[in-house]
């Protein structure tokens, strides 16, 4: 599995494994529906405040959500949720923590002595560990899980894309040129990997005047748009700068933040 690009059809193998799923299998005590992954082409795009806030839409919809935090030398998930402390196990299996507002949540911060200690480990290890989070995690019944990827097209995400059946990616940008021509480089991967679109979320999109209510556009015009013609995928949201958000998110109440910015997503994913 470690050598698959997913292309089967340039596979000197394909004869023999045509009809095995290479998918990591769900433990006994986890029952997950759908698995979405939320993925940038690089970083300080907001993925990880985007991935909490689907999570927490969902949940408020009553679907029960779940949010795999796969970017393992930087885990901020758990802050994001006000969640302290480590998570617990019998031995057999970890159990996820959950927020106040019941989204489960496993993450590498949840398993370290001291939170601010450094994950200083090296891509295999890094991999055998996001695969740890699927198979020995007591996840129970999940509705949506939602994984939060790291930037880039490195051994995390090949590591998700194929241990992990995941029914599609959400790709967070924002509206520069320069992050559109990375976002392209994400979005061929999931293409080489045969992992469905399920389309764009700008992020940072612009800003609106609390006086004057006119919207400026602080980072340029928008090349989303042309990114998502180019793939033929949609927009499904330009979400706007706003102070209150990552100030809830350091507080850790993210989940008191708007999420109805994202509704155009969380409709797409339950259509």
């Amino acid at each position: 599995m470690s050598e698959c690009s997913g292309n089967c059809s340039s596979c000197a193998s394909a004869s023999g494994c045509k009809d095995k799923d290479p998918h990591l299998k769900q433990n006994e005590y986890s029952d997950i529906k759908k698995i979405y992954a939320v993925v940038s082409g690089k970083g300080g795009v907001g993925k990880s405040s985007v991935t909490s806030l689907l999570a927490t839409a969902m949940q408020l919809r009553g679907k029960q959500t779940a949010i795999l935090d796969a970017d393992v030398t930087g885990p901020s998930i758990p802050k994001m949720f006000g969640i302290k402390g480590n998570a617990e196990t019998n031995n057999v299996v970890i159990f996820p923590r959950e927020s106040s507002g019941g989204v489960r949540i496993m993450s590498v911060n949840l398993l370290l002595p001291n939170h601010e200690d450094p994950v200083v480990w090296r891509g295999p290890v890094i991999s055998g560990v996001i695969q740890q989070f699927f198979t020995d995690v007591a996840w129970g019944d999940v509705d949506y899980m939602f994984v939060d990827m790291p930037p880039g097209t490195g051994d995390v995400p090949l590591t998700v894309f194929q241990s992990l059946k995941v029914d599609g990616i959400i790709v967070v940008t924002t509206p520069q040129d320069l992050v559109g021509l990375i976002v392209s480089k994400a979005m061929k991967m999931a293409e080489m990997m045969n992992i469905p679109v399920v389309g764009l979320v700008e992020n940072m999109s612009y800003f609106e005047c609390p006086d004057c209510g006119k919207k400026h556009s602080i980072f340029g015009e928008s090349k989303t748009e042309e990114v998502a013609a180019k793939f033929g995928v949609p927009v499904l949201a330009k979400l706007p700068i706003d102070t209150r958000t990552p100030a809830l998110a350091d507080k850790g109440a993210i989940e008191l933040a708007e999420t109805d910015p994202l509704q155009s997503v969380i409709d797409k994913l339950l259509s």
